[in-house]
């Protein structure tokens, strides 16, 4: 079995610490900030080129950013971590092209007893309307980015036939599946065409979802009353014991799925320290 943590650590110290304790394989980070400047042998960054997108865009005052990063964490498996490149309508094998800037970093996971997979690590990017609207809404929306990010992994879905791929995506697309149209938050019809999106490309819906999660009761307002949601995020006015929002959320390729299994370490005493928790991903060695 390949361990597979996924976890938004909010460009935080302390997440690295715990992350370099935990049994797992790989992770895929979100908002990963700055690493140590020394790791363990077993851990592995990869080069800058798969994750820092101040290499293709040449920004450099977007260096350090919240960018998602695949990172090595045992000798259990090899990582062959994917270069980003600008969009374009071809590539190396070595490459990904990347639609939004921080959105998605990729790599060839090579377990030791087991066939390869692929995993990305995603992250939808809130992005500010156009000038033009004269738009109230500060923050802005994360479906854009989404999108971009489906776009990308698209790339890697050559047939027709979902089973002939080997994909795991997981990651914060600061999004809400299900919410109702009379939530609060203000594009719930969008949000629901991300998850469509990625069922029409073959790309199964993963969870987390409960059991395999706390889930808060009663529900939070905004989404049906028998949601499986779990609550994976929590704002600066909550706590873990609080946490009302699923933002996070894992995605296989259609019959590589049936290998995956996947839980939200969302309890109280479990959720660490990031505003966010941690999704364990299990891949079997075999079709279970």
């Amino acid at each position: 079995m390949t361990r597979v943590v996924c976890w938004n650590i909010a460009k935080r110290n302390a997440p690295w610490d715990e992350l370099l304790t935990i049994d797992a394989d790989v992770a895929l980070l979100q908002e990963a900030g700055s690493p140590p400047s020394e790791l363990p042998a077993d851990v592995k960054l990869g080069p800058a080129a798969h994750y820092d997108s101040h290499v293709w865009t040449g920004r450099p005052r977007l260096r350090a950013s919240r960018w998602p990063m695949v990172v090595k964490l045992s000798d259990r498996v090899e990582v062959e971590w994917f270069r980003q490149v600008s969009a374009i309508s071809g590539v190396a094998c070595n490459e990904i092209a990347v639609s939004g800037i921080g959105t998605i970093a990729a790599a060839r996971v090579v377990p030791r007893d087991a066939p390869p997979f692929i995993a990305f690590s995603m992250y939808a990017r809130w992005i500010k309307p156009h000038p033009s609207t004269e738009s109230k809404w500060r923050v802005g929306y994360a479906d854009g980015s989404a999108h971009r990010i489906i776009s990308d992994l698209s790339a890697f879905i050559g047939s027709h036939d979902p089973t002939a791929h080997r994909l795991l995506a997981a990651g914060d697309l600061n999004i809400v599946r299900k919410a109702k149209d009379d939530d609060r938050y203000p594009m719930s019809g969008r949000d629901h065409t991300v998850f469509a999106r990625m069922q029409a490309l073959g790309l199964e819906f993963m969870g987390p979802q409960y059991p395999h999660g706390r889930r808060v009761d009663p529900p939070s307002t905004g989404v049906p009353p028998d949601t499986c949601n779990v609550p994976t995020y929590y704002t600066t006015r909550e706590s873990p014991a609080t946490a009302k929002k699923q933002l996070d959320y894992v995605f296989a390729s259609r019959g590589f799925h049936e290998q995956v299994s996947v839980r939200a370490l969302n309890g109280v005493d479990e959720w660490g320290p990031s505003d966010h928790c941690r999704l364990q991903i299990d891949v079997a060695d075999a079709p279970a």
